[in-house]
């Protein structure tokens, strides 16, 4: 879940790099927690088995601070020329110091060094405040589509995609 950068409260030393299969753990309760405000969906955002099914598409970049403790994590993946990125998680207590614009900052580079010329994402039209935060960052709405859950939808709700994307 994505922060503004308002805040004067930013971490500097955040460190960014490529996960690997022994910060699952903790990058599933990261996101478990950041994705707690989606109340609108049953379960857990994320387990062992859907983290690692994604590390096998694409990668998990993570954001930790000098002792070591993962702050930020957001899914990429390499689509041709395009990049997607999803799953953008702050560690709550964390947000609103800048971490979430410069981890998406950070796949974009990332993407931008695998010769990608788009970024894309999607989100959820339940999530009113995401798409004016990503729209400060760059993106642009690019329609609507069907949304398909891997969890289910609360009774009575009815919820599409919003993709967005950012010319790199």
């Amino acid at each position: 879940m994505p922060e503004d950068s308002s805040s004067s409260e930013a971490i500097p030393s955040l460190t960014i790099r490529l996960a690997t299969e022994a910060d699952r753990p903790r990058v599933i309760a990261l996101v478990n927690s950041a994705f707690a405000i989606e109340s609108f969906l049953d379960g857990t955002r994320t387990d062992e088995e859907r983290l690692a099914s994604l590390m096998e598409k694409g990668e998990i970049l993570v954001g930790q601070d000098d002792a070591g403790q993962l702050l930020c994590s957001i899914y990429i993946e390499l689509r041709g020329k395009r990049g997607y990125l999803g799953m953008l998680a702050v560690d709550p207590a964390h947000q609103g110091r800048g971490l979430a614009r410069r981890l998406v900052e950070a796949a974009e580079d990332h993407f931008r060094l695998q010769g990608c010329e788009t970024a894309e994402m999607t989100v959820l039209s339940l999530r009113p405040e995401l798409p004016p935060i990503y729209r400060r960052f760059g993106y642009i709405e690019t329609g609507i589509e069907e949304f398909k859950p891997s969890r289910p939808l609360r009774d009575g709700l009815a919820c599409h995609g919003i993709p967005m994307s950012k010319i790199l």
